[in-house]
């Protein structure tokens, strides 16, 4: 008989880890709150796929595999659209930018240097092009709900079943071991029940007496009304980092995680977008479409926590702010540990277990 696996979460990592799980012939159940496809956090993402600067090195690898992992997805799940239009930073001080480049470039990234004559050649509508900046010519971009979409329809395909608007409310414990799901239409069993559900992986975890070490950071996002071609690629500059959609609306926010908004959101979208239209030479036509404020669910140490729950049979953890980026790793290497396979090494540094406290 198949694995049974009872997925909480409907965002890019839930749908990730049902495609993979899928696919590796396991009996796959999907549980989103939301009504709506993407989850909660995931559609406001600002979607940049990188192993960019501040990662250790662990880390990076990890991100690192899963970029080359999206190359691979992007093969097996039909209509998966990715961008690899680029990066183009300069959101560092210079020594920084320097060391940035000579250790990414010797780790195998492709960090590339250019001048002021070079940024404007690549993004030729910047108002104010710095003097030097790195490019990373193999950076991109999905657009976040789409690729659930997709890689729902996928796991769909191969026999997953997704319940959308339906809420977990509780685990269902029976001596030490997780059966199930209390949802608000009855309980669902399963082998095992995998937290990709963001926010709401704390609240799950306290009903049988742990307590994660998580944050709640809210980001703030502005979007244009669709626009011409203004950017060719992903932009982070000290004072905005900034992308065009495939529809035309450039997104941006203070920096790749949104703004905190602080108590008036609409003021500092208001401000981020003076910002943002100074920043661009035709930048007086954009208009503001709408504001988004998201909730970026962060494990405290601010790198992955992926795992078999400690003392807790039946329970695995899938939970990281950098969601876009890491979701095709987290996703195949969890489905295969998930699935009897053994852990893959690249995630020995992010066991849950860290992270948790008997409450």
């Amino acid at each position: 008989m198949a694995q049974s696996v009872l997925i909480v979460g409907g965002g890019i990592l839930g749908a990730s880890l049902a495609f993979h799980l899928a696919e590796a012939g396991a009996d796959v159940r999907l549980l989103d709150s939301e009504r709506t496809v993407g989850g909660v956090a995931t559609p406001n993402s600002w979607a940049w796929i990188n192993a960019s600067w501040g990662n250790a090195p662990d880390y990076f690898r990890l991100r690192h595999e899963s970029m080359k992992q999206w190359h691979n997805l992007d093969a097996r799940v039909p209509g998966l659209v990715l961008n690899w239009c680029g990066g183009l930073l300069w959101d560092l001080p210079e020594k920084d930018l320097l060391a940035y480049a000579a250790e990414r470039n010797a780790q195998g990234y492709g960090v590339r240097l250019i001048d002021g004559a070079e940024v404007r050649r690549i993004e030729p509508a910047l108002a104010s092009p710095p003097g030097l900046a790195a490019h990373v010519a193999g950076e991109g971009v999905v657009e976040p709900v789409h690729a659930v979409e997709r890689l729902l329809g996928a796991a769909q395909a191969k026999g997953a079943k997704i319940l959308q608007g339906t809420t977990a409310r509780w685990l269902i414990e029976k001596k030490g071991r997780i059966v199930g799901v209390m949802t608000e239409e009855g309980d669902l069993d399963a082998d095992i029940v995998v937290l990709a559900a963001g926010a709401s992986c704390r609240k799950l975890l306290k009903h049988v007496g742990q307590d994660l070490a998580m944050d709640e950071l809210p980001g703030l996002l502005v979007h244009s009304a669709p626009a011409p071609e203004l950017l060719r690629g992903l932009v982070m500059a000290p004072e905005l980092h900034v992308r065009q959609t495939a529809d035309g609306r450039l997104v941006a926010g203070t920096d790749f995680g949104g703004t905190d908004p602080g108590d008036n959101p609409q003021a500092a979208a208001d401000e981020l977008f003076a910002k943002l239209k100074a920043f661009l030479q035709q930048g007086d036509t954009l208009q503001l479409e709408q504001f988004t404020v998201g909730y970026r669910p962060t494990p405290r140490d601010g790198v992955s926590a992926i795992g078999a729950i400690p003392a807790i049979e039946g329970l695995y953890l899938c939970l990281t702010h950098s969601g876009i980026t890491l979701a095709p790793a987290l996703g195949a290497f969890g489905a295969a540990e998930i699935m009897g396979q053994g852990r893959h090494p690249l995630l020995a540094p992010f066991s849950p277990g860290r992270l948790l406290s008997h409450t």
